[in-house]
């Protein structure tokens, strides 16, 4: 996954400097020492920081033991801190919220059909901002009577999901008025420039998390929201209606039904009738 490259790179960079600021030399270091930079990283960045520093380390030395460059793994002994979730953290939207902010944004316009789509897509189909905005016009294709959203998720997965009919009527509505149905290998969701007119370059995901913070303040929703917030949303709402986590964790291509569980918020709030069980 390009993102998680990109932080491993920087975890490395981090790990060198540390080593370079007290001249100790890639033979020299073992266990003690790589057990002291994870302490160390420890006292200024969060658990799960430090283990993704320490996974970045790991596989690093494992790439230098391959070549042959040092003869053992110095950071497979050293355990990084302990780090347990069974709850997300991911700000989750009601269906009441989510269909508040889809009726504020604009269906007379470029940006804001493309707008509503990609988020369509992203609630209906469980899918994370990477796999959205990686979609080509061909990846929304009809296969018997229903159409269909093919997704490459992270790990390189290849994914296909039926698209729910509001996310069908999104994306048709985006497609027609853009006039990019006939565009197969082209970007489907693509960028805007200062005339708010369509590129043909590829929507970034920063830019859509910037899209989703300006389109809740509009909704007069909590900006603290982002891409990953409509992936548990729609788990969430799903769940409420009565799916299951199992067909969940398919729809959301998870390895786990323990990582699906974690976008299940339907019994977050604890009821007044269970907190006046306590009687002293």
């Amino acid at each position: 996954n390009p993102n998680t490259r990109l932080a491993y790179y920087r975890a490395v960079c981090r790990f060198a400097q540390w080593c370079e600021q007290r001249r100790i030399e890639l033979p020299h270091l073992n266990p003690v020492l790589i057990a002291k930079y994870v302490h160390e990283l420890g006292q200024v960045s969060s658990p799960p920081t430090v283990k993704q520093h320490l996974a970045a380390i790991r596989m690093l030395f494992d790439y230098l033991v391959t070549g042959h460059i040092v003869p053992m793994n110095p950071a497979a002994a050293v355990r990084g801190p302990k780090y347990v979730i069974k709850t997300g953290k991911t700000p989750v939207l009601t269906s009441q919220e989510t269909r508040q902010l889809l009726d504020t944004i604009d269906p007379h316009s470029f940006v804001g059909l493309r707008d509503r789509a990609l988020i369509g897509v992203m609630v209906f189909s469980f899918a994370r901002v990477s796999a959205v905005v990686g979609m080509n016009v061909d990846d929304y294709f009809q296969k018997g009577k229903r159409w269909w959203f093919r997704l490459h998720e992270k790990g390189g997965k290849y994914h296909e999901v039926p698209a729910h009919h509001k996310a069908e009527a999104y994306v048709d509505a985006y497609l027609a008025l853009a006039g990019m149905t006939a565009a197969k290998k082209t970007p489907l969701f693509r960028s805007a420039n200062r005339l708010r007119q369509l590129t043909g370059r590829r929507i970034h995901r920063t830019e859509v998390w910037e899209m989703i913070r300006r389109r809740a303040r509009q909704a007069e929703l909590p900006v603290n929201i982002g891409c990953h917030t409509f992936r548990a949303t729609g788990i969430t709402t799903y769940l409420e209606n009565g799916g299951t986590v199992e067909r969940a964790q398919q729809i959301a291509a998870h390895e786990s039904p323990r990582t699906t569980k974690l976008y299940d918020r339907t019994h977050d709030e604890i009821s007044l009738e269970e907190v006046e069980r306590i009687r002293i």
